[in-house]
């Protein structure tokens, strides 16, 4: 069983019978206090969002290939949207198994993927991105570019407009990505997975309520 949990800005709970896969955890800077996490290890798209976690917790960021208890993860670099080529590549994009399941996780990149980048994001079940725009991390309009080169069956949309969450720049409303993307919509407080067998077959975006 996965469960996959929305927790604001780009941060997610990736939740097993045994293990916790927290991805960019730190949401401080975003007026929100970190949730209780059980057993984790923390992955960051960049390392800043790794700030304030506890130094002994199993920390990762940026590429190479790690495993995490039932995790399996796979990390390619990746130039942010706000950097030019001189900046270099300050991001990193995953694919991580658990089980039959896989996931890609994107953050605030470049919509241009790269064939490297494709490579190690490979056959993806769910797609974990960010869509509120304004020059802070990618629009509606650049998430679904992302999505057609990608191709997942499920989409979950991070980082877009809350009233409770203070962004340093405003963010757009997660219906201009569903618009754009044109996919039917799921909306619930988890995703829960048995398997890969309970992936919806045809393109889905699963909007999820933080918690």
């Amino acid at each position: 069983m996965l469960e996959v949990e929305y927790k604001g800005g780009n941060s997610v709970f990736l939740t097993t019978k045994d293990n916790q896969l927290v991805i960019d955890p730190s949401v401080e800077y975003l007026g929100l206090k970190m949730a209780k996490t059980n057993n984790a290890a923390f992955l960051a798209t960049e390392k800043r969002f790794l700030d304030g976690i506890d130094v002994d917790a199993v920390q990762l960021e940026g590429p190479g290939e790690y495993e995490v208890g039932s995790f399996a993860i796979k990390g390619v670099a990746a130039q942010r949207h706000v950097d030019t080529e001189a900046d270099g590549k300050r991001s990193t994009l995953y694919h991580i198994e658990m089980q039959d399941i896989r996931l890609g996780v994107v953050g605030n990149i470049d919509p241009k993927l790269s064939e490297d980048q494709l490579e190690t994001l490979g056959i993806v079940d769910i797609l974990i991105i960010p869509v509120g725009g304004n020059g802070y991390t990618l629009d509606a309009k650049s998430a679904a570019s992302i999505v057609a080169q990608v191709e997942p069956k499920v989409v979950i949309p991070v980082h877009y407009a809350d009233s409770a969450v203070s962004y340093e720049v405003q963010q757009e409303s997660v219906q201009l990505f569903i618009d754009e993307l044109g996919a039917p919509v799921e909306k619930d407080t988890k995703l829960k997975l048995k398997s890969s067998a309970s992936i919806p077959q045809t393109l889905t975006v699963y909007e999820l309520a933080r918690s």
